[in-house]
């Protein structure tokens, strides 16, 4: 392990959160920051930093290569559909955009990964140092799920699941076992407002990992805002893959939700056979 360790960031505070967590394990942190997404803020908390456009893959890999960065981490969102009007890749990024065909989050991700490991540069799992954050089985709010919202949770999660293997989202709002609303491209807050709109006020939202999900990059991810979004729609329950997403500002997120009668759960599957439990 070299005492420097690179972090690609998006939007958010995980990027904030693993720096802190990256000083007090003894590395140095060097941080690529991208232009219209990562807080401005970021670059007081990095020993070296660098501010790049999305798509400029040539530009991170020089700067890792001339700050001796030989291991990072992909941390923070990126909003998916600047992918339509605010990429200006460099020519190492435009070469290796040309070569993927399906343009899902998972084969931009591992591509772009590929690409840095052949640099000499391990993209390691987005976890380390915060396995604290991953998201506990259980019920978390006061308010426990009643028996129709245990079947629209169990309902969700198998179709939550069948969208991902299809690498287009990780969230479905549903309400009496339909399905209101799938996640794609506009992500989890757009969802849930839209889902919650049509459901009305017994919405429930499901949250979990892909089949396969790579922990180095794109975990599902819920906190603050995602109880501010069902707080706009009155949607009724938050259900998350336990130990298998990652959740932000515990406190003041369970205790939001449980001014506003949510109910937020952490569900296990089974791998005996398929079953959850919570």
């Amino acid at each position: 392990m070299t005492s420097r360790i690179g972090i690609i960031a998006g939007g958010g505070q995980f990027p904030y959160l693993f720096a802190e967590a990256a000083r007090e394990a003894g590395r140095q942190v060097v941080i690529v920051a991208h232009k219209g997404e990562t807080h401005p803020d970021i670059e007081g908390i990095a020993d070296r930093f660098c501010w790049v456009k999305l798509g400029q893959l040539g530009k991170i890999i020089k700067f890792f290569n001339r700050e001796n960065v030989r291991e990072t981490v992909f941390l923070g969102t990126i909003t998916k559909t600047r992918i339509f009007k605010d990429v200006l890749p460099d020519l190492k990024g435009l070469t290796l955009w040309n070569k993927i065909d399906v343009r899902q989050d998972d084969s931009i991700l591992r591509a772009f990964a590929a690409e840095l490991e052949k640099e000499g540069i391990a993209v390691l799992d987005s976890t380390l140092y915060l396995k604290h954050l991953l998201f506990p089985a259980g019920v978390l709010t006061r308010k426990k799920p009643d028996a129709q919202q245990r079947r629209d949770i169990e309902f969700g999660f198998s179709m939550a699941r069948a969208v991902g293997k299809l690498d287009i989202g990780q969230c479905v709002v549903v309400r009496d076992r339909s399905v209101v609303a799938v996640e794609a491209i506009e992500g989890t807050d757009a969802t849930i407002k839209r889902g919650g709109t049509l459901a009305g006020e017994k919405a429930v939202v499901v949250k979990v990992k892909k089949p396969g999900q790579d922990f180095r990059f794109d975990l599902p991810a819920t906190g603050l805002t995602t109880i501010e979004s069902m707080k706009e729609v009155k949607a009724a329950v938050l259900a998350m893959e336990a130990g298998q997403s990652l959740l932000f500002d515990r406190e003041n997120m369970i205790r939001q939700a449980d001014e506003a009668g949510i109910v937020v759960v952490g569900v296990v599957e089974e791998e005996s056979d398929g079953s959850l439990r919570y």
